[in-house]
């Protein structure tokens, strides 16, 4: 079993930055794929960025330019960082991570077997 946990997240002001944080722990090693989706109140879980075990990234349309994924060197945390944050950001953010991806298909939460249990971020405009 994996548990993925986040952290990071808070309110600020639009224009501001956030970085978040995604910890790994359990078992880990065919851990694959990683993820960041974010959940606004009556909308979908939607993908924000991906990184694959090849160090392959997506990113959805509305944050390319503003947000980067990335992991530390041993690969047990994955991070978000957050630049021009718009109100429109404000959502919870999960982790998620699964044993594989395919990037070129536009991937959504049903792909990922494991989720943190999200932390909230709030743009204020």
């Amino acid at each position: 079993q994996t548990q993925l946990v986040e952290s990071g997240g808070g309110s600020v002001q639009a224009g501001g930055s956030l970085r978040l944080s995604c910890a790994a722990s359990g078992y880990t090693y065919s851990i694959y794929c990683r993820a960041w989706f974010r959940q606004a109140p009556g909308k979908e879980r939607e993908e924000v960025a991906t990184l694959d075990g090849d160090g392959a990234t997506t990113y959805g349309d509305s944050v390319k330019g503003r947000f980067t994924i990335s992991r530390d060197n041993g690969e047990n945390t994955l991070s978000l960082e957050m630049t021009s944050l718009k109100p429109e950001d404000t959502a919870m953010y999960y982790c998620a991570a699964d044993s594989w991806c395919d990037l070129s298909s536009g991937l959504q939460s049903r792909d990922f077997a494991y989720w943190g249990q999200g932390t909230q971020v709030t743009v204020a405009s």
